[in-house]
C-alpha cells in the first residue's frame, strides 16, 4: 500500500493504517528521540507521546513536504514540551565562549559513546545541541522553540561543546593510559 494511501486511511483513524504507519516509522523516530532523552525509557515515553500527537493530528498533514519530515517535527516538539513542562530549560546567563571545535579520534570513540556523552548533557544543553547540530536548526528558530533568547541559545552550545570536548579528551587520554600498560 503507497504511503498516502495509509496516510488517508490513518485520517479516518484506521488502526491497522496507523499500525503500519508506526512500523514504518518508529525505528528513526525512535533514533531521534534517544538524542532528545536522557535515557532509553525516557526516549521509549517520548515516541509514545509523539506518535500519539502524530495520530491526533494527521489531519493536519496537507502533503506539502515530505511526511517524514513532518513526522520528526512532531517528535522533536513532542520532546521540547516535556522538558518545557518540567521547566528544566532554565534561562542561563553567561558569556559566550569562542568556537569550540571537537576532534575525535573515530577510532577510539564509538557512536554508542557519542550518543551517551550527548544523552549525559544537561538539558538546556543537549536541546540547544541537538537541535543546532544534529537536526540543523538556525539559533533564530531554536530561541523560539525553546522560548529563550538567540544568545543564550548560542551560550548553550557552546557550553555543549566544551563538556563533550572536556569528556571525549579525558575518554581518550584514559584509553591512551590503558594502552600504555
Amino acid at each position: 500500500m503507497s504511503l498516502e494511501k495509509l496516510i488517508n486511511k490513518c485520517k479516518r483513524k484506521d488502526i491497522k493504517a496507523q499500525s503500519e504507519i508506526y512500523q514504518l516509522f518508529s525505528g528513526k523516530l525512535f533514533a531521534l528521540c534517544l538524542k532528545y532523552s536522557r535515557n532509553y525509557q525516557e526516549a521509549q515515553d517520548n515516541l509514545q507521546n509523539g506518535f500519539i500527537t502524530i495520530f491526533d493530528k494527521i489531519e493536519q498533514y496537507n502533503y506539502k513536504g515530505s511526511f517524514e519530515g513532518w513526522l520528526k517535527r512532531i517528535i522533536i516538539n513532542t520532546a521540547l514540551q516535556t522538558y518545557r513542562e518540567k521547566n528544566v530549560l532554565n534561562l542561563v546567563t553567561e558569556e559566550i565562549p569562542d568556537k569550540v571545535e571537537i576532534e575525535i579520534d573515530d577510532e577510539q570513540v564509538s557512536l554508542d559513546f557519542l550518543l551517551k556523552l550527548i544523552q549525559e548533557l544537561p538539558d538546556r544543553y543537549r536541546m540547544v545541541f541537538n537541535l543546532y547540530v544534529l537536526d540543523g536548526y538556525p539559533h533564530k528558530e531554536i530561541a523560539s522553540m525553546l522560548n529563550i533568547s538567540e544568545g543564550t541559545s548560542k551560550s548553550n552550545l557552546s557550553r555543549a561543546r566544551v563538556i563533550l570536548r572536556n569528556k571525549i579528551e579525558s575518554n581518550q587520554s584514559q584509553v591512551k593510559k590503558n594502552e600504555a600498560f
